[in-house]
């Protein structure tokens, strides 16, 4: 595998785990740069396999809250409620992700739609940053299954490329009585399942499409994503607390310009 290659993968490694968990859509970069960059394998397989690093990084920076979740379920309420919530989050994604499969991967061949989504979204969430909300829930792991069912609806939004997993369910969270902290962390969690299981229907999809001819490029941005993921998970829930999520808005709205730009100029 030759080094541009090489390079390439690094980059759109740390792109996914650098945005994977903040509000800019890690889809977005992602699939930008590699149009950009020219970078495709067959059936977006590093695209799929890359996430995976991402994955493995939330766990582990989660791994002693989790397993003392599964170790007290048998006699911790806090601890069924909490796992309950998650589950009820991630019902409505798993159910109209199944049937609309077909049709986000159509949408991912769109980049100039990405473009638009991003400063969109951007765009909101500066609008719903500045708003001085009264929060009710302080608590990730507390949350009420109501709430993390209709956190869970508006992560459906994230359905359209660019728009943001994290950020829908984040801005979700702020507009339903969330803290900026706990919205942040609770995204954290519905990641896990969400992830996981796109994850495991993307694989399966393209698994006619995988070989072991780029596994070397996949490995190296497999390893980037996981080390940028986990600095962004260590580092993400203290900044969101000292400055919000105008700084996210705005890469938003600078990326999807870039984005739209580099469209118009070059194609």
């Amino acid at each position: 595998m030759d080094n541009p290659s090489l390079f390439t993968a690094v980059i759109l490694g740390l792109l996914e785990g650098l945005t994977e968990f903040i509000p800019v859509s890690s889809t977005a970069h992602v699939q930008l740069a590699s149009h950009f960059l020219g970078f495709k394998t067959p059936g977006n397989a590093f695209t799929i396999l890359v996430q995976l690093g991402a994955i493995l990084a939330i766990l582990l920076v989660y791994f002693k809250r989790l397993l003392n979740v599964a170790l007290t379920l048998h006699s911790s309420e806090r601890s069924r409620w909490f796992v309950y919530s998650v589950l009820i989050a991630f019902l409505p994604a798993a159910v109209i992700g199944g049937f609309a499969e077909k049709y986000i991967s159509q949408m991912l061949e769109t980049p100039m739609l990405m473009c638009y989504t991003l400063i969109i979204g951007g765009i909101i969430l500066l609008v719903v940053d500045r708003i001085k909300f009264q929060p009710k829930y302080f608590d990730a792991m507390a949350y009420p299954p109501a709430l993390a069912f209709k956190i869970g609806l508006c992560q459906c939004l994230a359905m359209i490329p660019g728009t943001s997993r994290s950020g829908a369910t984040i801005v979700g969270a702020l507009l339903m009585g969330a803290d900026k902290r706990s919205a942040a962390e609770f995204s954290f969690f519905l990641a896990m399942p969400t992830m996981v299981g796109a994850f495991a229907l993307k694989l399966f999809k393209a698994r006619n499409d995988l070989s072991f001819d780029d596994a070397t490029v996949i490995f190296v941005g497999f390893l980037a994503a996981f080390v940028s993921g986990l600095i962004v998970v260590r580092s993400l829930l203290a900044f969101v607390s000292r400055r919000g999520y105008a700084p996210f808005a705005w890469w938003r709205i600078v990326v999807g310009l870039a984005g739209l730009a580099g469209l118009y100029g070059w194609g």
